[in-house]
């Protein structure tokens, strides 16, 4: 009985009732990795200049850009060698055990489960500018937002990917019109270089989190393993394929957008940044509003992508036992996890409804994008902390790809994300209010499986990898 857990016997039938549809490839997985982040160019991104100026985030950007480049050379390397949904949880099991894997999965669930949250509400920010809505109706627009794209992704895989790949393609065209129109009206030092102070440590740090929308959720690629023809040869290239098309558009969009009237002080608090700068690029009329709402395509392709992520995480973790096994009950028909769809998808939209009602002094997208940076920070560290192990205790497994950057690379990307986690509690007193409460919740999720979840564990594809490359490996110091 490792690390005081304990497995329940189950037959065949578990797993029938648990069954996902193989379809995925590198294509599709490239479209899936940059359409779960491509909102962060939309949307998020541009808290930061309230938190840093222009100057803090455009550092706090490159220093965030060096730790996706570490973490997702380390993913591309693990994701084939461990080739199943569960993603960092599979991850952090197979190098610390089941509790190691739980605290992980635990905090990559509220990564996927707060990050469309956020970004629903920069739907309803668009469509709100785009209709003339009052704030009041958000709240509709959100609701509107799940229910068509939670259905979508109960409705079958093959639809999934589909919609995913064009939707990807529209937010990128988008995205170059924007680059395209903004370049006659970029005034840096008129519009995003504001005079004050200097740059500053405290400015940098306060902008982290809002870089990390730029590139956060690519990671989620592993958890389509299970639905890849060939995980081992296509998910690096996904993987790699799409950390690069981010780093363009991060950088285009960071100058761009803010290089443009009307520059970073209003950005700062707007939860339609792109819809302001077209405003510039082709006046307040109609075509604006026009493209604005087609813009909206870049939110929901990364809505609709992490929503698949977040169905395919509870799963995994629901099929080992981790989570409630209710919640890992697959659509008879359509082979999609309906049911841990719609608990995620009630889970975000309460918590931003909560948030709503409260009447945060901060915006609503910006507390919420707390929230889950909070969970993506632990995770990235617990990956990156998972990598190095298995470098150590697993070095005879399979490795269809090898990170280049390797241990050293690892330990930088989990250096800049445990930076990140402290920056949340310090940088800003109200968004260190939100990374307590997250901590409180993260805690009560431990809690919940150091007296239940523990004892009543299942032996998933996960699990059984795990005990046996453990039992076969012999370890290198």
């Amino acid at each position: 009985m490792p690390s005081g857990v304990e497995y329940d016997q189950v037959d065949d039938a578990y797993f029938d009732r648990r069954r996902l549809r193989r379809h995925a490839r590198v294509g599709s997985l490239w479209a899936l990795g940059v359409g779960a982040v491509i909102s962060g160019d939309f949307f998020g991104w541009n808290f930061g200049l309230a938190a840093g100026g222009f100057n803090g985030l455009l550092v706090a950007t490159l220093i965030i850009t060096v730790m996706y480049v570490g973490l997702c050379f380390s993913i591309a390397e693990m994701s084939p060698a461990l080739p199943h949904t569960g993603g960092a949880y599979s991850f952090a099991r197979s190098a610390m055990g089941p509790w190691g894997g739980y605290i992980t999965g635990l905090a990559e669930n509220m990564e996927y489960v707060f990050t469309p949250a956020v970004i629903v509400v920069g739907i309803g920010g668009y469509m709100g500018a785009v209709f003339d809505t009052p704030d009041a109706a958000a709240p509709l627009w959100w609701l509107a937002a799940y229910t068509v794209f939670v259905g979508l992704n109960i409705w079958g895989v093959e639809m999934s990917f589909r919609i995913t790949v064009v939707v990807t393609l529209v937010a990128l065209a988008i995205l170059a019109v924007f680059f395209i129109g903004a370049i006659p009206h970029l005034d840096l030092a008129r519009w995003a270089i504001e005079p004050g102070p200097e740059l500053s440590l405290r400015g940098v740090l306060g902008a982290l989190p809002f870089a990390i929308w730029f590139y956060l959720a690519i990671e989620q690629l592993p958890l389509a393993a299970e639905e890849s023809h060939d995980p081992k040869r296509d998910m690096p290239r996904g993987i790699l394929l799409g950390l690069a098309t981010l780093v363009v558009c991060a950088f285009a969009t960071l100058i761009l957008n803010t290089g443009i009237a009307p520059g970073a002080a209003v950005l700062g608090r707007s939860d339609e940044p792109l819809f302001e700068g077209f405003r510039t690029i082709f006046g307040a009329g109609l075509g604006s509003r026009v493209l604005a709402l087609v813009a909206v395509a870049g939110l929901v392709a990364s809505f609709h992508s992490i929503i698949f992520a977040y169905g395919r995480q509870i799963f995994s973790l629901s099929r080992a036992g981790y989570f409630p096994r209710w919640l890992s009950l697959t659509h008879s028909k359509r082979e999609t996890p309906h049911v841990a769809l719609i608990a995620g998808a009630a889970l975000g939209y309460g918590a931003a409804l909560a948030i709503h009602g409260l009447g945060a002094k901060h915006p609503v997208g910006a507390v919420l994008l707390n929230l889950a940076v909070f969970g993506a920070v632990i995770s990235y560290v617990l990956q990156m902390l998972s990598f190095i192990l298995l470098r150590v205790r697993l070095p005879d497994i399979e490795r269809p790809y090898r990170s280049p950057l390797g241990i050293f690379g690892a330990s930088v990307a989990l250096a800049i994300a445990a930076i990140t986690l402290v920056a949340l509690f310090y940088a800003d007193p109200i968004y260190g209010q939100v990374a307590a409460g997250a901590a409180v919740w993260y805690a009560a999720g431990l809690l919940w499986f150091a007296v239940v979840g523990r004892q009543r564990l299942v032996y998933s594809p996960e699990e059984a990898f795990a005990e046996q490359a453990l039992k076969e490996s012999r370890p290198r110091l």
